[in-house]
């Protein structure tokens, strides 16, 4: 079986535990996603650490965000390790963009647009002149203008980003649920991993639907990767 469309959120203060949530999927998801708590705490040894003990492409979450110049160097910086997506926040700029693309060349510069955590009461909240949606594609237009080859957009936009990026980006996105577990946590925009990948997205990131399967063992947490991962491919 191929590997289904999705990115694991590895969200976990024990390396052992990343390390072990990589091997219990991998069979069955595609790219795994570590973030800024991740990096953090165990730095580009911690990501190496998950690359040399599983066969897995990684989704460097760092969500970089500063001047062009600070972004470049940061981008510089982790580019000996080679991931596969590295993030950097869309309303930063083109030329910001742009600077993480001329630093890693190889990787898939993302950029992220609304986070989905954000409500539309929110995203007026912090300044946005349009509703999460209309900003969501100007960021995705600015992104794609730096030079990023895939965008980050909650559920609720992904047909309208589509339709204005173009068929050639990869569109990933969060805030996915199974219906089991839609409105239990902080998402506030969101969709089933299925009719998200129906309105085009080409990878969905899930966390907590398949790591909570843990307590219960690798096996259930691989059974659970493959469960949901069957319904995507």
């Amino acid at each position: 079986m191929s590997k289904a469309p999705i990115v694991l959120a590895v969200d976990t203060p024990e390396l052992k535990t990343a390390i072990a949530w990589v091997k219990a999927t991998q069979e069955h998801v595609s790219v795994f996603k570590l973030g800024l708590e991740f990096f953090l705490t165990f730095g580009s040894e911690g990501v190496k650490a998950v690359q040399a003990e599983t066969d897995s492409d990684i989704f460097l979450d760092l969500k970089l965000h500063d001047i062009p110049h600070t972004v470049g160097g940061a981008a510089k910086a982790v580019a000996h390790l080679a991931p596969k997506f590295l993030t950097v926040h869309a309303s930063g700029g083109r030329s910001m963009v742009k600077a993480a693309v001329d630093a890693m060349p190889n990787t898939n510069i993302t950029g992220v647009t609304i986070l989905t955590s954000l409500s539309e009461a929110d995203v007026a909240e912090v300044g946005f002149k349009f509703a999460a949606l209309d900003s969501a594609v100007a960021l995705a237009n600015v992104a794609v203008k730096g030079g990023a080859n895939a965008i980050v957009c909650s559920p609720l936009e992904i047909s309208a980003v589509r339709s204005a990026i173009g068929a050639q980006p990869i569109i990933i996105t969060p805030g996915v649920r199974p219906l089991d577990m839609v409105g239990t946590d902080d998402q506030q925009r969101t969709m089933t991993p299925e009719d998200a990948i129906a309105a085009g997205a080409n990878l969905v990131v899930i966390g907590r639907p398949i790591t909570r399967s843990w307590a219960q063992g690798a096996s259930a947490m691989k059974e659970r990767a493959q469960e949901i991962g069957s319904r995507l491919i």
